[in-house]
């Protein structure tokens, strides 16, 4: 039997949304969060089940300059449009292991008090959908939850991204979970499901930048209108690397991302002070360095990069920032690749500005 994708009594999706919502009420372990969040440092993945629960066998892993705790990383995107994933369609349990979980939701969801009218008849219909066959345009319907398919594949599902502020945004992947075959891409109706292109997104939103110490002369102190020299060295100041990876029996994808630094940004802390160049942008040079050490005899001359403060700080003291663009990249697997929004981060550090004492005689 068949009739229109994702409105299964033939009205709108929201018969669908209403469906999965009685579920998720239902059962505390919900089916719209099915996958184990990775965190950093090269998480495990997990599969199986333990005396209360079945969890999702696929967990994505991080790797590389991330953050340990798999919170949001340092980066700022230059684009302001630019957001993260706000939730994809990843594997999520076999069929066996599915049936158990998803028909114990649906029993659940029927014998709710006052689950009835549309929504009632919304679950029955995705019960028909998983064991007699039932579907519509485009989505064949399962009998007995694919059981005899188990080891095959397995059914993908939607996972919410935790860092997504938007409720609305984060559980807009609000498809039914479905079948893919191991080794069969999942069909291309499901644009959310996971791929390189995905993950290069998840780990530039994970990824942890190096903090941005400038090198000064004079160090910590300076004097008025004398200029101050701004570095950084090439050894210290280099590429990083974050990689996402998912792994389950027949589908494995991985991407890693890559930020390369392109230019300093200085800013004195007072609008009382000049940069050098006047757009306070500092270049990175050939040998991927960027400003110039200050040098004996440099005395006279304007630095490369630098400050010249034209006030003293008094008792206190200027926060100079000082702000790296990194150019954003990612390859992943199958050759995939291509460029993301530049990436800034910025850290600040102290500078006294003393007067110029003259000495009379």
């Amino acid at each position: 039997m068949n009739g229109s994708r994702r409105t299964p009594l033939g009205n709108s999706a929201t018969v669908l949304v209403l469906a999965i919502s009685a579920l998720m009420l239902a059962a505390p372990n919900s089916a719209a969060e099915p996958v184990d969040y990775g965190k950093g440092g090269g998480s495990d993945e997990k599969g199986g089940a333990d005396d209360t629960s079945i969890y999702a066998a696929a967990k994505i892993q991080y790797s590389g300059a991330v953050t340990k705790n798999g919170s949001t990383g340092n980066v700022t995107s230059s684009d302001v449009n630019w957001t993260p994933p706000p939730c994809w369609y990843a594997p999520y349990l076999g069929a066996k292991d599915f049936k158990k979980k998803m028909s114990e939701q649906i029993e659940s969801a029927k014998n709710t008090p006052g689950m009835g009218g549309t929504a009632g008849a919304a679950i029955g219909e995705m019960q028909r959908h998983y064991e007699d066959e039932y579907g519509w345009t485009d989505t064949p319907g399962y009998k007995d939850y694919n059981v005899d398919k188990d080891g095959d594949g397995m059914f993908w599902a939607a996972v919410e991204n935790p860092d997504e502020p938007d409720v609305l945004k984060r559980s807009s992947c609000n498809d039914l979970p479905f079948w893919v075959d191991n080794g069969d891409a999942p069909p291309a109706r499901y644009e959310e499901a996971i791929k390189p292109e995905i993950l290069a997104a998840l780990a530039y939103q994970r990824m942890q930048l190096p903090d941005t110490k400038v090198t000064l002369a004079p160090e910590t102190t300076t004097k008025v209108n004398l200029p101050t020299w701004a570095w950084l060295d090439k050894a210290v100041f280099d590429e990083v690397q974050a990689t996402a990876a998912i792994n389950v029996p027949g589908f494995g994808i991985q991407a890693t991302t890559t930020a390369k630094p392109v230019s300093l940004k200085l800013e004195p802390g007072t609008t009382d002070a000049e940069t050098f160049p006047a757009s306070g942008q500092c270049a990175i040079n050939a040998d991927n360095s960027i400003g110039q050490p200050y040098a004996k005899g440099d005395a006279g001359k304007t630095p490369p990069c630098g400050i010249r403060y034209l006030r003293s700080s008094g008792d206190n003291v200027f926060k100079l920032r000082a702000t790296i663009t990194w150019q954003i990249s990612w390859t992943g697997t199958g050759g995939a690749g291509g460029d993301l929004p530049d990436g800034t981060f910025g850290t600040t550090q102290d500078v006294t500005v003393q007067e110029i004492q003259a000495v009379n005689r």
